[in-house]
């Protein structure tokens, strides 16, 4: 029975999440019940392509990247797939209108990651980012505004600038292993091997114009079954960006800054009271 074919394809890419980031996770679960499955559909497919590139050295990873973008579209068209990512996709992307440039353009920055090292302008950064991170906040924003397209174009750009804001924290916490185990430099005219103060600090204050832009004109205009998630999410990648600030730029580079647990159930406390007293 198909149906019952879905629902497992759902709980697959529920636990995709769940293994794969507790804090994505985490904030899911702050969304309402009846877009939460569609976030993890969202997070799984994402998830598998990255893993194609990031992780799968002792594997043909462009060959398993082209066989699972030559999968997606086979299914799209018979609408079923076999592989339960795809399936769960498949689905959120009919049901919301996901357009097929989105996808097009995550694919791409996931394909770059395979032969491309240094980016060294401006412009080949936020292409990049356009694809990595912006165009995921654009297909969740698609699941919040239900078809409602005058909101969607409402909140399109902080979209966008939240997208981007998740990437280059993950971009700065994550030097160490971008640099040494994968070979990448993804900030444009940085000497990662002599990070100094005013480099680090001159992208904090991007990322941090990004999330400034983003909460005002973005998350405090979102509807409400999609609110506390997504500030739950801006809480914890805010305060990953404060540890960073604090963190010495000869720091960076030997250490991976994380969250505790018991840090994140504290910034949910903190974030439930200011959402249930309508702070936000």
């Amino acid at each position: 029975m198909k149906q019952l074919f879905d629902e497992v394809s759902y709980k697959c890419s529920k636990i995709v999440t769940k293994k794969y980031s507790t804090s994505f996770s985490l904030a899911t679960k702050m969304l309402s019940k009846n877009i939460r499955d569609h976030i993890y559909n969202i997070y799984g497919f994402v998830r598998f392509a990255d893993e194609i590139v990031d992780t799968f050295h002792e594997y043909d990873k462009e060959g398993l990247l082209d066989q699972f973008e030559r999968d997606y579209y086979l299914s799209l068209h018979q609408g079923i797939s076999l592989n339960p990512i795809l399936n769960s996709f498949i689905y959120t992307v009919k049901t919301f209108n996901i357009t097929d440039d989105l996808v097009q353009a995550f694919l791409k920055s996931m394909r770059a990651d395979l032969y491309k090292s240094d980016y060294t302008t401006q412009e080949e950064y936020e292409a990049y980012i356009y694809g990595s991170a912006d165009v995921v906040g654009l297909m969740c924003l698609k699941v919040f505004v239900n078809g409602d397209e005058a909101k969607y174009n409402q909140l399109k750009e902080p979209a966008k600038r939240l997208g981007s804001a998740f990437q280059k924290v993950n971009f700065l916490r994550d030097l160490k292993a971008d640099f040494e185990d994968l070979n990448r430099s993804y900030f444009p005219n940085i000497d990662l091997q002599n990070l100094d103060n005013q480099s680090k600090q001159a992208i904090i204050e991007d990322i941090e114009a990004d999330f400034n832009f983003a909460f005002n004109n973005g998350i405090l205009q979102l509807p409400v079954e999609a609110k506390f998630g997504v500030y739950m999410a801006y809480r914890y990648y805010r305060k990953l960006l404060n540890k960073l600030k604090n963190t010495p730029s000869t720091k960076i580079m030997d250490s991976r800054i994380r969250i505790s647990n018991p840090m994140k159930i504290n910034l949910l406390a903190r974030s439930y009271v200011k959402y249930k007293l309508n702070l936000i």
